[in-house]
């Protein structure tokens, strides 16, 4: 099964904030003696111009921490350019459930409530220091036949604990959330749950779930099952009924699977 290392695309939205971004800083750079070198150095260590010139010119999206920057050095509130993510802090910032779910784990820093308070106020530092903000892409993979997305845009983003990410050795920039559509996969994942999936995570690994995407069937969602010949098989968890077979793929078939990445954490309504 193939890797595919394409990055996340931008959403419309967020190449709407990248334009105004652009305006805004060109129109006041001359007054307020700006320059992209001095942006870099306050987002941070390690942080180049080039990096800056990306959040202005469509190739990297907005976070929350960057926004703040560019905030408080063109001295404009964020939803001048960024209404969306000025919504999201407002939101944020007063919210008591993050994120969904809890994690029923043995490791302190997994059983740590995903749903802590936000830090209060507008202290956007402190909210990217605890929280990290996962793109929520409209679109599903079915715990059944297949699902086709032909066109897929980002809808918004969910938080996550940055503790508990790094305690399942998540990194954020290879994550993303999908919707799980049907029942073949319950009671583990349930139609219309969210599902947090690793992109990181692309070779099989026996007994895991993963999002598999094919050119006949689309996404879907399945639990890997190695044969002790070196074969797949695709495993639904719901064993109730007989609509769910399995469906062996052999070493040859690799290639017509693409592995999106591996289900790492799954909500829903109870």
């Amino acid at each position: 099964m193939t890797k595919d290392s394409r990055r996340l695309p931008l959403a419309d939205w967020q190449l709407e904030d990248s334009d105004r971004l652009k305006a805004i800083f060109q129109k006041k750079r001359g007054q307020l003696k700006l320059t992209q070198e001095k942006i870099a150095a306050e987002l941070g260590d390690g942080v180049t111009q080039g990096a800056v010139s990306h959040f202005m010119n469509r190739r990297t999206a907005l976070s929350l921490r960057a926004a703040a920057v560019f905030a408080r050095m063109l001295e404009v509130p964020v939803a001048d350019f960024s209404p969306v993510l000025a919504e999201q802090l407002e939101k944020l910032s007063s919210s008591l459930t993050p994120s969904q779910g809890s994690f029923p784990h043995k490791d302190s820093a997994l059983t740590a409530p995903a749903n802590t308070p936000f830090p209060a106020g507008d202290d956007v530092e402190a909210v990217e220091d605890k929280y990290a903000f996962i793109p929520q892409y409209d679109a599903s993979a079915a715990a059944g036949l297949g699902s086709e997305n032909p066109h897929v845009e980002i809808r918004t983003t969910l938080a996550f604990k940055r503790d508990w990410l790094r305690a399942k050795g998540a990194n954020p920039q290879n994550l993303m959330v999908i919707y799980a559509e049907g029942e073949s996969m319950w009671p583990t994942i349930s139609d219309r749950d969210v599902m947090l999936i690793d992109r990181s995570k692309v070779e099989p690994t026996n007994k895991q779930i993963y999002v598999l995407v094919g050119a006949e069937k689309g996404a879907i969602v399945k639990r890997l099952i190695q044969t002790p010949i070196g074969d797949w098989i695709l495993r639904s968890d719901n064993n109730e009924c007989g609509e769910y077979p399995d469906r062996v793929i052999s070493r040859s078939e690799f290639n017509e699977h693409r592995i999106l990445g591996r289900v790492i954490w799954r909500g829903g309504d109870l």
